[in-house]
């Protein structure tokens, strides 16, 4: 056990989740404001996460050869780059490279290279009965920072008002801050220990093979995560503040309130998932908690008001995140302790890329054919993807459940 690293990874994941959250509330109207389409919106998020999920598979094979906790500082880096360059320019061809290279993050969820290392890390600090509530704790502090960041999407609405600020400047403003925020991250991870290495103390110089069974388990976990967020890319928070933003006409300071509560209820389930888990065992946590909130983001584009449409949206975040932490739980139980970062790192990357295709369909789709076609979309392949797991590894329990 090691429990400082286990706070200092936590600390930094508080700070880097606020600043994902704030952009993804509030990117899709920043450049909306300064003249980006639809489909330019979608693609520069796309592109963002495509440069996200390139980052995690590199990291997935190259993490622990390298050392984690220099991979961890180099995509801190990289990451308040891409914010930097939203701070400075207002140019389609200049930020879509940049936000492949910064990792852009639109889906205002903290799901990169960065977090997939610190799942691969966490269960190395506590034993096997614990390593799902690590990860519930890390993922609460996740979204409390999420939970923060949405709050914090108010700020160029106060820049606004209270300086003589437009709303191009406010928003470049809180950007860059977003970018200073990043780079304080550096200093947790310099803080670390070499126990979170693979082998403790170096880098490591090889690898070993990967076991049959293990392959077998991260290929079919990956092919099904992917599905997972392919509906996921369609569901990214931009998009959907977007959504409320043109559907209902809904503030960017309402949109900030709206999120704040949604990131509360994900936080809060991260705990009720960990001990619900404990009960009914972290397959079976993982797919019926998961569904019914697709089936409430199905329903919301039926409502007639803002006010309902925003019940349902929270019905939904107050269950959409249980299976985190008990599927990062799940992943790291079934594969050996060596082979951990490699199935952190492909399964997050193969959300990853799904990611990235989501958005640029969803963009065209709300302009050519229905405003709320992602929405429904993204439930229906959800809950495919809930059937299908379920179905694929019913049988399959991780080591606390065996007996």
């Amino acid at each position: 056990m090691n429990r400082p690293n286990a706070l200092l990874i936590n600390s930094a994941a508080f700070v880097r989740s606020s600043t994902v959250s704030l952009v993804g509330v509030t990117l899709a109207i920043h450049l909306s404001e300064i003249g980006f389409s639809t489909p330019q919106i979608g693609l520069l998020i796309g592109a963002g996460l495509a440069g996200s999920a390139l980052a995690t598979l590199v990291t997935s094979f190259y993490a622990d050869r390298w050392g984690r906790r220099r991979v961890l500082l180099v995509l801190t880096l990289l990451t308040a780059i891409g914010y930097f360059a939203l701070a400075a320019s207002a140019s389609i061809t200049a930020l879509v490279p940049v936000a492949f290279v910064g990792m852009l993050n639109g889906m205002g969820r903290d799901r990169g290279a960065i977090s997939a290392i610190d799942q691969a890390v966490l269960p190395q600090t506590v034993p096997d009965d614990r390593r799902t509530w690590a990860l519930a704790w890390y993922n609460l502090v996740l979204d409390a920072g999420h939970a923060l960041g949405a709050l914090a999407a108010i700020v160029p609405t106060v820049l606004v008002r209270a300086s003589a600020l437009a709303s191009q400047s406010a928003h470049q403003l809180t950007y860059a801050l977003c970018g200073a925020a990043m780079l304080l991250c550096a200093v947790p991870y310099l803080a670390l220990s070499r126990e979170i290495e693979v082998h403790g103390d170096a880098p490591a110089r090889g690898r070993k093979p990967v076991h049959p069974r293990s392959k077998r388990v991260i290929t079919r976990l990956a092919l099904l995560f992917g599905l997972d967020s392919i509906g996921g890319g369609f569901l990214n928070s931009a998009l959907i503040a977007y959504w409320f933003f043109l559907q209902y006409g809904t503030s960017e300071a309402d949109l900030a309130v709206l999120f704040f509560a949604a990131r509360v209820l994900n936080a809060v389930s991260h705990v009720a998932a960990a001990w619900l888990s404990r009960r009914i065992g972290l397959l079976n946590t993982m797919v019926w908690t998961h569904l019914p909130s697709s089936v409430f983001l199905i329903a919301a584009p039926a409502a007639p008001t803002a006010t309902l449409a925003a019940v349902l949206f929270l019905a939904r975040e107050a269950l959409v995140e249980m299976d985190v932490p008990t599927r990062q739980s799940y992943v790291m139980a079934v594969v050996r302790p060596e082979e951990r970062t490699l199935a952190s790192g492909v399964t997050n990357v193969t959300r990853n890329v799904a990611w990235a295709v989501g958005p640029s369909v969803a963009g065209v789709i709300m302009q050519h054919l229905a405003l709320a076609g992602p929405l429904v979309i993204g439930g229906v392949l959800k809950i495919t993807y809930d059937l299908l797991l379920y179905r694929a590894f019913r049988h399959l329990r991780p080591p606390e459940e065996a007996s």
